[in-house]
């Protein structure tokens, strides 16, 4: 099993963590609402784990343009 963080805006791959034994407390994903939880985190058949998490980039880019939050996706 790995846990592999995506940006949710650009779609770039922030890390992974491979481990065989983590849990959502570890993660914080127990910290997240239904709704966050449902956005955020993915379970694929193999056992991994996608998260949509924000790459360094975007998070400057949307705190230079706030307007930006309006989108889906930044290209940088």
């Amino acid at each position: 099993m790995a846990i592999h963080y995506y940006c949710r805006h650009c779609g770039t791959a922030v890390g992974t963590i491979s481990t065989m034994s983590v849990d959502s407390e570890q993660l914080g994903i127990h910290k997240l609402t239904d709704e966050e939880r449902t956005d955020m985190v993915q379970y694929q058949n193999n056992g991994d784990i996608h998260i949509r998490t924000i790459c360094e980039d975007c998070q400057e880019s949307l705190q230079r343009n706030p307007d930006y939050h309006q989108l889906d996706h930044i290209i940088h």
